[in-house]
């Protein structure tokens, strides 16, 4: 399935010639992908997924497939209920998390809904990441980097001040959903906080409310 994200790269780089400005990672751009059906019932329970988990910063050369790709952000933000709940929690269920990740192709915004990727800017991004987080080499060598960002105004709308904690508490539950997803794939990853927020932004034309709060690459373990 690497054809998918490939081909997803493509059609982002065809409608970009020509067209400025870029549109923002939320408006469509006709270059979308469904993602395959995340599995439901995997070969590793959570206790041994807890038991294994530890942060990972070296990874062989192999690109992430799209079933990998999808079953990572199924498990962070992934719809798992008729209702439209997903599979972290969120306060008031007004989920305020946005989903990114970036690949050697380019970078994506899942769209929860429909399981499905939505082009975002093409080429590699890695380098300029790695720049505006502090040059953590993690995040230059993974295969695929996954991007946590909030927007903070869904859940200030009703909780007011309490909505900066409830939404980090969100992030942390995405988060550790995905790396414990991680390991049952096979797959290592660390997170990573360190980052200048606005150059992140900027590296990655993230619109000016989605703000970046975790980077989270994610490869197979060099060892």
């Amino acid at each position: 399935m690497r054809c998918t994200i490939a081909g997803l790269a493509v059609a982002l780089a065809i409608y970009h010639v020509g067209c400025s400005p870029r549109p923002s990672p939320l408006e469509t751009t006709g270059a979308v992908t469904p993602l395959p059906k995340p599995v439901l019932q995997g070969t590793m329970s959570v206790e041994e997924a807890l038991a294994q988990r530890r942060s990972v910063r070296s990874f062989i050369d192999q690109e992430l497939s799209a079933e990998e790709i999808g079953q990572l952000l199924w498990a962070a933000q992934g719809v798992t209920d008729p209702r439209g709940l997903r599979a972290a929690p969120s306060a008031g269920a007004l989920y305020p998390i946005e989903l990114y990740v970036l690949t050697p192709e380019g970078l994506y915004h899942y769209r929860p809904g429909s399981h499905s990727l939505g082009a975002v800017v093409a080429g590699d991004l890695r380098e300029p990441l790695w720049q505006a987080a502090l040059q953590q080499d993690a995040l230059r060598d993974a295969p695929a980097v996954f991007v946590i960002t909030a927007e903070y105004q869904r859940t200030a709308a009703k909780y007011g001040e309490r909505a900066v904690r409830y939404v980090h508490m969100e992030a942390g539950h995405a988060a550790q959903n995905l790396l414990l997803q991680a390991v049952a794939l096979g797959l290592g990853g660390v997170p990573i906080g360190a980052m200048r927020d606005e150059q992140v932004q900027r590296a990655l034309s993230l619109p000016r409310e989605h703000e970046p709060l975790y980077l989270l690459p994610v490869g197979r373990p060099a060892q």
